[in-house]
């Protein structure tokens, strides 16, 4: 039964505090603290009502105490993340001044993509999250919808049927679909421990396995390796009890080796073809993306050639964008980009790590894959540390589906930490 005392007290508290959203975990955080401090003074022979006075005493006074709470529960931006987003967008136009030849008003579309990904990114931020924990078979859904739609309809670009024409604007879809299968899988993951039974169990292995077969029939290898960081990423950080967890990695452990047989067996002339385009030179004597990577780094300098250098670099502006910043910046500048990129991603998971929800970590450890991941690929790409891949750099690269679902996600995680001293924390059974 409450108490009308208790009630009253913390009415005067919750005056003072501000969020809405924060009102109702103080009232139940303090309304426990004062039931254990009556029950303390009922064992030293203190009557209930008498009990009861003494509780509400400790605890002070109610407005100074509300006072306080606002400042410790009030929503939080992280203005830090936003500050390097604010960076990262500025550099991104950088590349269109010269390396985006063959584009129609570059700096307009640019300037389009990143107005209508700011305004997405400030709606996912006043957003609560927590609405979207119960739709993982929504998400699921329309992520497969749309992949099989692409399949069907999409249309073909470098051999890879993964862009839907739609008017005025084609879209990269299988970056899209990842966005709303780390949605649904954060959903299941967090529910993870509720799946006992070995036919639900081996329905979430078909699950996760579908998305990556129809990445490999698009076919965007790229892509599929990204999907797959993302989620088994999620996994292991999840609140999966270890018996599940056992279970769980041998079936898809032997499933991943054989589908690695199978993509060896079926693709390897695409791997070969690719591992040759490397290392020797193409037809037409002109030396192949992998060498004129390294022309570019080589021609760069500490301080670069300017920003109207005339040197031409194949798809300067979306995957080979960051060698193409180095060469008219130079390696200053390209380290100084590195660093401003791995501070934004420490940043990520730093937030993730703060979040007392757990379908909030898992979004922010997706998330933050769908991210970081990229982002090394691209760089290493750039470097001449990995074979030429089509992937862009998150936020930099020209494009807007990537720039769109980088954002979103971003907007997403920045709701996270903005609620991270709100919500209750998950509570797990071990």
């Amino acid at each position: 039964m409450r108490s009308d005392k208790f009630e009253e007290f913390l009415s005067k508290v919750i005056s003072k505090v501000k969020s809405k959203e924060a009102q109702g975990l103080i009232r139940n955080e303090l309304r426990n603290h004062l039931q254990a401090l009556k029950q303390a003074c009922q064992q030293k022979t203190f009557s209930k009502e008498d009990a009861e006075k003494k509780a509400i005493e400790e605890m002070g006074n109610p407005f100074t105490l509300g006072e306080d709470l606002n400042l410790l529960h009030r929503p939080k931006i992280d203005w830090v993340l936003i500050a390097l987003f604010g960076m990262i967008a500025v550099i991104s136009f950088l590349p269109l001044v010269n390396g985006a030849n063959g584009l129609s008003n570059p700096f307009v579309r640019q300037t389009i993509w990143y107005t209508l990904a700011s305004l997405i990114l400030i709606t996912l931020l006043f957003f609560d999250y927590r609405k979207l924990k119960k739709l993982w078979m929504l998400f699921y859904g329309i992520g497969l919808i749309i992949h099989v739609y692409t399949y069907f309809f999409g249309i073909t670009i470098n051999g890879a049927k993964c862009w839907v024409d739609l008017p005025g604007v084609v879209l990269y879809v299988p970056m899209i679909t990842v966005f709303f299968f780390i949605l649904s899988w954060a959903g299941i993951f967090n529910r993870i421990n509720a799946i006992t039974s070995k036919s639900k169990q081996g329905v979430i292995s078909l699950l996760f396995w579908i998305p990556l077969l129809v990445y490999l029939l698009l076919p965007d290898f790229t892509i599929g390796f990204i999907y797959f960081t993302c989620i088994t990423t999620m996994f292991v950080f999840s609140p999966v009890r270890k018996k599940i967890a056992i279970k769980l990695v041998a079936f898809n452990t032997i499933v991943t080796l054989s589908v690695v047989i199978i993509i060896i067996s079926f693709f390897w002339r695409r791997v070969y073809n690719r591992v040759s385009l490397i290392l020797n030179y193409s037809a037409n004597g002109e030396m192949d993306i992998y060498h004129k990577v390294r022309e570019t780094l080589s021609q760069a300098g500490w301080f670069g050639n300017g920003i109207n250098s005339k040197l031409q670099v194949p798809n300067a502006h979306t995957d080979l964008v960051f060698p193409y910043l180095v060469n008219l910046f130079g390696w200053v500048f390209g380290i100084l980009l590195c660093l401003i990129l791995l501070v934004f991603m420490i940043r990520i998971l730093l937030n993730g790590l703060k979040s007392k929800d757990s379908f909030g970590r898992l979004l922010v450890i997706g998330g933050g894959t769908l991210l970081i991941v990229p982002t090394i690929l691209n760089i290493a790409m750039g470097l001449g540390l990995i074979p030429y891949i089509s992937v862009s750099l998150p936020f930099i690269s020209y494009g807007g589906s990537m720039l769109i679902v980088s954002t979103a996600m971003l907007g997403l995680i920045l709701s996270i930490y903005r609620r991270k001293d709100i919500v209750e924390g998950t509570k797990v059974k071990k």
